[in-house]
């Protein structure tokens, strides 16, 4: 037995015209480029109704009047907070910290913004150190009227100290 001989053609013969390729890719270009146009186009019509939507968005909320007793309330709330801010916290602090001593401890400092005067409450060993303390206040030049509003001997503590409040008032820096 012989093998049977296998002829090879390397050359291949002329099959389906290649036109029927090529058109079906320029239709699937020209189709690919009329959908990327219309994309853009609506993206531009969407990018004009957003900015439009904005616009009359924003005209509704500045048509809406304010009602005076909010502006009233508001103008209150912001002038107590500038009153608070322009109280002479600098002065007051190295006021009380000058006339501070070994025996005398500041438990609580409370300062009236409207009426520009301070409420402090301490705690004295004794009540000369207690009387002391409130002379040194009213030496100093940022605080004015300085009194002695209430004292009290705390009891249930073993060294008796004296718990006291001053009242003052601020002098004014004009």
């Amino acid at each position: 037995m012989t093998p049977r001989r296998i002829e090879l053609d390397y050359v291949a013969a002329p099959g389906a015209p290649r036109w029927i390729g090529v058109s079906v890719l320029v239709l699937a270009l020209a189709v690919a480029a009329t959908l990327m146009l219309r994309h853009r186009d609506v993206q531009h019509q969407l990018a004009a109704l957003d900015a439009a939507q904005g616009l009359l968005n924003a005209d509704r909320r500045s048509q809406r009047p304010v009602p005076k007793e909010r502006l009233e309330q508001e103008a209150k709330i912001i002038d107590a907070a500038v009153r608070q801010l322009t109280l002479p916290w600098a002065q007051m602090i190295e006021a009380i910290e000058s006339a501070s001593s070994s025996d005398v401890v500041v438990l609580q400092l409370q300062p009236e913004a409207q009426q520009r005067s301070l409420r402090l409450t301490a705690e004295a060993k004794d009540g000369d150190a207690m009387l002391r303390y409130v002379r040194r206040l009213g030496d100093n030049r940022v605080l004015s009227g300085v009194f002695l509003a209430s004292h009290q001997v705390q009891l249930e503590d073993p060294s008796r100290p004296i718990q006291f409040s001053v009242q003052a008032s601020f002098r004014s820096s004009r």
